[in-house]
């Protein structure tokens, strides 16, 4: 984790699947999906490609280590920029120095529906022991607009981040992003880069979204910490990996509304234990005027019993074991990401009720057969409890992995994923279901793949499921998979952009 093609590649493809709900009526599905950022249109492509992305009002932008792009929303989903542009764009061009030129990747794209402006978030580190997180918030949610511009944010983070025995800071992996009414929030992995990079704990900090969208100047940062304090020689941390509560519909939360963010409980690390019964749900209260109010708390969830996909009891962080067809020959597998919840976790205020989505990737294969699937879940109430929550899975071969999850504004959900077996080349596919009518989830393809990744075992880390904010019904996705085998020391990857609506949904 931690650590030139023509356009006319990104013509569409369509497609019509036919898909049954049981105990419902026959829904017809259009698939429709585009090439996205591939490894050929980038200058310097890397193995792990943190690649999400999100859909706004007018366009559909795309993170990809370390470079973005954008498309129209409609056929022939034209790309806004010739090439895809350099992560560090905003930040140089707005003379940051600390947010550009650094290698900093990890990036994260996303559409603030309330203000309807788009946010890239990203990590730069300018020196050893030395991290910013860098934020850049256009101020129109046009990125074809000739009045284009960013407001460009660089704030320090090295003293959150804690310093091991050595003196050394944590590395804050795997930040995650989201929007909420009073701020907007990130999350960050501690790891000790003197002890193999172990997770010793989390940091969570909100930034002021309220002078961000303006331009105006931020007010500091507010952080804080699990342990706390961080300790110097800190043990295995198996709550890491917090997923921020992020609106997804145009109705921001009730006045006051608590951020709330989700991450797993792994099994206790004694050698032994296989499952856990256990998430847990963080509660962050912002105040602005007095900062020492604000408040950081965890709670349990208990949920039903579940494995992390690919678990292992002597390297519960390694979660490599998802075939491909070429695993039986050159011994690779790809990682399933199993030890943590996969972003995002969607917020809807449907007025009479408040509802939040998140996913992960789990064991279902029983005996020997280490086949993965896809767990989800549903939070609601003033304070979130687990309302429901289900399993996707099908037959006892096909790995599903890497998910992200949605939903429409009439309550459907929609959770995509990476699978891959010993028979299929990895690819990408999707699944819906009514969460009010808690009907079975129904799968789709969205892309399949026709190579495998030989060379590593990284897969992009995170996937993205956003619903069009024009409509409240169209689901949009966007993941990794492979045309042909990447093999050697070249880097060949490719992501593909879809989007499908449900008839049970209307347009608002």
């Amino acid at each position: 984790m931690s650590m030139k093609r023509s356009t006319l590649a990104a013509l569409p493809i369509f497609f019509l699947l036919t898909c049954f709900i049981q105990a419902q009526t026959v829904h017809a599905q259009t698939v429709t999906s585009f090439e996205g950022i591939d490894a050929i249109d980038v200058d310097d492509p890397t193995y792990d490609i943190d690649a999400n992305g999100a859909v706004g009002t007018k366009q559909y932008m795309e993170w990809v280590n370390s470079y973005y792009q954008a498309f129209s929303k409609t056929s022939p989903y034209t790309p806004v920029w010739d090439t895809p542009q350099d992560g560090d764009t905003p930040w140089e061009n707005a003379g940051m120095s600390n947010c550009y030129g650094t290698g900093g990747g990890e990036g994260t794209v996303t559409f603030d529906r309330i203000a309807s402006v788009w946010v890239i978030a990203r990590r730069a580190s300018q020196a050893t022991n030395s991290y910013y997180y860098c934020i850049a918030v256009s101020n129109t949610a046009d990125l074809t607009s000739s009045t284009l511009k960013w407001y460009t944010y660089q704030f320090e983070m090295t003293s959150a981040l804690g310093l091991n025995s050595h003196g050394d800071v944590y590395y804050p992996d795997w930040p995650r992003f989201a929007t909420w009414a009073d701020g907007y929030y990130a999350t960050f992995d501690l790891e000790d880069p003197d002890n193999e990079y172990q997770e010793i704990g989390v940091v969570a900090c909100v930034f002021d979204r309220t002078n961000m969208i303006i331009g105006g100047t931020a007010r500091a940062q507010q952080c804080f910490s699990n342990p706390s304090p961080l300790p110097t020689n800190g043990a295995l941390y198996l709550s890491h990996s917090l997923i921020p509560a992020d609106i997804d519909n145009t109705t921001a939360p009730p006045s006051g509304r608590h951020e709330y963010f989700v991450s797993i409980q792994n099994p206790v690390a004694n050698g032994t234990a296989k499952t856990s019964t256990k998430l847990n749900l963080w509660n962050f209260h912002v105040n602005w005027t007095t900062p020492t109010s604000s408040t950081f708390a965890k709670a349990a969830l208990t949920v039903t019993s579940y494995e992390p996909g690919c678990y292992d009891v002597t390297q519960p962080d390694d979660t490599f074991c998802v075939n491909e067809p070429s695993s039986s020959s050159t011994g690779n597998y790809v990682d399933s990401i199993g030890d943590r919840l996969m972003p995002r976790m969607p917020y809807h205020n449907f007025g009479t009720y408040e509802s939040f989505l998140v996913s992960q990737t789990i064991q279902v294969g029983t005996g020997t057969n280490q086949q993965t699937g896809i767990r989800w879940y549903e939070l609601r109430g003033t304070n979130p409890t687990v309302y429901q929550s289900g399993n996707v899975t099908n037959g006892s071969t096909l790995y599903r992995f890497v998910p992200s999850i949605a939903q429409d504004s009439a309550g459907n959900a929609g959770v995509g994923y990476s699978v891959s077996s010993s028979g299929v080349h990895p690819g990408i596919r999707a699944a819906y279901w009514s969460l009010p009518a808690k009907t079975s989830p129904t799968e789709i393809i969205l892309q399949n793949g026709t190579g495998d990744e030989e060379n590593s075992p990284h897969w992009g880390n995170i996937s993205s499921m956003t619903v069009d904010p024009t409509d409240g019904c169209t689901f949009w996705y966007q993941n990794e998979y492979f045309k042909t085998n990447q093999i050697n020391a070249e880097i060949t990857w490719d992501t593909r952009i879809a989007n499908f609506k449900l008839a049970t949904c209307t347009a608002k």
